[in-house]
Order: C-alpha cells, then structure tokens, then sequence
C-alpha cells in the first residue's frame, strides 16, 4: 500500500516540484493551491483543494488521513525588508502568511496525519538566528518564528504521537523568489527533501536542509 502525503501549496516552484517528485515515488498525492494552476492540474493522480493558509475558513477542504504533511507557504514580504520603514500591515501580511497561518492549519491537520508520521514546514536558512548575516529583516524574522512555532508544536502537539516535525531549507532554489542565479534547480531540491522526508518519522523536531544537514537554530 502506498504512503499518503498531503502537499499545502502545489501551485509552482518548489511545492509543485514536491508534486511531481512524491507521484513519481509511488506515494498517493494530495495537493493544495490558493488559485488554479494548470500545472498541478496536469500531474496526474493527485487530489486537488483550495486552501488559503492566511485564511483559516478554507481549512476545511483537505479530507482524508496522511503518512506525511509539507506545508509550504511563503512570501519575501515587502520591497524594502526594513524594519525601521515596516508598517503594521506589512509586518501582518508576512507573519500571517510565513509564520503563524502555517501553524495554524498545522493544529488543524496533526489528527490527520498517521502516528509516527511526518509534519514539515518549508522554512529557510535564513530563519536562522545563528547563521544570520542581517539584512531581509522581515523576510528573516518570519522564517525565525515560523522555525520557533514548529519547535513547539513538536513539543507539544505532534509529541504525544511520535509524529516529527521539519522545518526544511530547500536551498538557494531557480524559482520566482529565489530568481534564475541561484544554485539549485527544483528538480534538485525537491529531490533531497524527498529523500529527507522518506527518511524522517518517529518524533521530535529537527531544523535541516535538502541533503539531510542539521542546521543551526
């Protein structure tokens, strides 16, 4: 019987990668996307819901029980990244969407999700306090608590079923936010956090990249 893996944005880039790579494998796909795309449309086999991470009344559209989930979400937030220009709304739009809306649904899926299974949030290196170099400070800060939300939700929610939990740096990945210069194509990150993934379970948290490497928290 093949695994089940629920996949929270599946529109493009990563998360559609994720997609292609988890069907290729032989798992059983299902898949979320804020608004159509016809790419997702087009991989075969997989279930499709709406679901909008900010928006906590579209929850409700993923049915079923999943070995693992992945819920990647993620905006760079405003132009500036300048917490001294920051205003409140902009602070909100990008804590909601990178940090406290995937936690949320993350509460809402844990029953779905098997016992000794796998909960990962697309984090980044950049939410890294140890590791930081500055700069990006809005883009930075909702990665680092993103990073801080899933530590707990580990300790305290995912525990008690021995279900772990990822926060995942895909790496400096060729998609629209990571731009054409970066140094990995989707194909090759989503290929390690698939290994990643098939090889986590059985409890706890870990902050780690494409090829397995624990990170600094």
């Amino acid at each position: 019987m093949s695994k089940t893996i629920l996949i929270v944005g599946a529109s493009r880039g990563i998360g559609l990668g994720l997609a292609r790579e988890f069907t290729s494998r032989g798992w059983t796909v299902a898949a979320t996307e804020r608004s159509k795309s016809d790419e997702l449309h087009d991989v075969e086999s997989i279930k499709i819901a709406t679901l909008d991470v900010t928006d906590p009344s579209t929850f409700d559209s993923v049915n079923g029980s999943f070995d693992a989930v992945i819920i990647n979400a993620g905006i760079t937030g405003a132009k500036h990244q300048d917490s001294a220009q920051a205003t409140r709304d902009e602070v909100a739009d990008v804590m909601m969407t990178n940090a406290f809306g995937p936690a949320h649904l993350a509460k809402v899926l844990l029953p779905k999700i098997a016992e000794g299974g796998t909960l990962a949030f697309m984090s980044s290196l950049m939410g890294s306090i140890d590791d930081s170099s500055g700069g990006y400070e809005l883009y930075r800060t909702s990665k680092t608590a993103l990073n801080m939300l899933a530590k707990g939700i580990a300790e305290q929610d995912a525990g008690p079923r021995n279900i772990e939990v990822l926060a995942l740096h895909p790496g400096w990945v060729q998609t629209d936010m990571g731009g054409p210069n970066a140094t990995l194509t989707i194909d090759e990150s989503v290929s390690g956090l698939a290994d990643v993934i098939e090889g986590a379970g059985g409890g706890g948290f870990r902050y780690v990249d494409y090829s397995g490497k624990e990170l600094a928290f």
